[in-house]
């Protein structure tokens, strides 16, 4: 029985000893991800000659909390930002809208040359971005589109991000199909069961497509330097990099700019996170 019992807290000491370098890996880690942010953050309160101090100063001796004022009246920072905002959020209203539309076409209805179609949609992933730059561009150019938000949120009512229509197609599937026929049974139609049932299921799958949307529209650089010229239609990633091109030296201010681009993003984070990960956890478990 001791021997038992000895062999029991040995057992469990291994285990809380594991479990111990397991989140102090996790800590350090963590750390080390958080250094760039926190030189970032730093820097955008320090003066010139405080950015190049060696060895560096992580704490301004005098915090400048004016560089965050100078961003504003340097550029038109609130410009960009409004811009920005109004395209990654029409954008990743598109991408909810169509992508769940054809991701439930793709799971839930059963049609000939589903799989196939589901296979194209797939192939579409291992085309790389660049090869279709220019004729979407001779494409938008006819249309009139160019030096117009346009090109940067109509292709994603149209639902052609393929991995977002793998994502929630994968996550749809893992909801019981007998919801599905309970709902045709008490006379439900097809769009019925997507507005009133699977999507209220797919939150978690639907919180990861939006932050992954928003995060891609909102940093995207190509795009609105490929078809936007007028400096009023700046988004914030054009507007930094012409911060970054006028006062390169003046380290301060493109920091503090970033610092001001990020706000958003952590935001949208925070606010689904909780669904973000669970949703990452349960696509794909119907192994489909």
């Amino acid at each position: 029985m001791i021997s038992l019992l000895k062999g029991q807290l040995m057992r469990l000491s291994k285990e809380n000893i594991l479990l111990f370098l397991l989140y102090l890996a996790l800590i350090v880690l963590a750390i080390l991800f958080l250094v760039p942010l926190l030189w970032v953050i730093s820097t955008s309160l320090k003066l010139p000659k405080e950015v190049y101090a060696v060895p560096p100063i992580w704490i301004p001796e005098t915090i400048q909390w004016n560089n965050y004022i100078e961003v504003f009246k340097r550029v038109p920072f609130a410009r960009y930002a409004l811009n920005s905002l109004i395209i990654a959020g029409l954008s990743t209203l598109g991408s909810l809208f169509s992508c769940s539309i054809v991701a439930f076409a793709l799971s839930r209805l059963t049609w000939p040359g589903r799989d196939l179609v589901f296979m194209m949609v797939l192939g579409t992933m291992m085309l790389p971005s660049v090869v279709t730059l220019v004729p979407t561009y001779i494409i938008y150019t006819k249309l009139g589109w160019v030096n117009t938000y346009l090109p940067l949120i109509v292709p994603s009512w149209l639902g052609t991000n393929a991995f977002f229509v793998f994502l929630l197609r994968q996550f749809m599937f893992s909801i019981p199909r007998e919801l599905d026929e309970a709902a045709r049974i008490d006379g439900a139609g097809s769009l019925r069961i997507l507005l009133q049932i699977i999507l209220p299921l797919s939150k978690p799958a639907l919180a990861t497509v939006t932050i992954f949307s928003f995060l891609g529209s909102y940093n995207d650089l190509l795009g609105p330097a490929m078809y936007i010229t007028s400096e009023s239609k700046y988004t914030l990633a054009m507007g930094l990099f012409a911060l970054s091109g006028t006062y390169g030296n003046y380290w301060p201010y493109v920091m503090a700019a970033s610092v001001m681009m990020a706000v958003p993003i952590i935001v949208i984070f925070i606010l689904f996170q909780s669904q973000f990960i669970r949703g990452i956890q349960m696509t794909g478990l119907s192994g489909r």
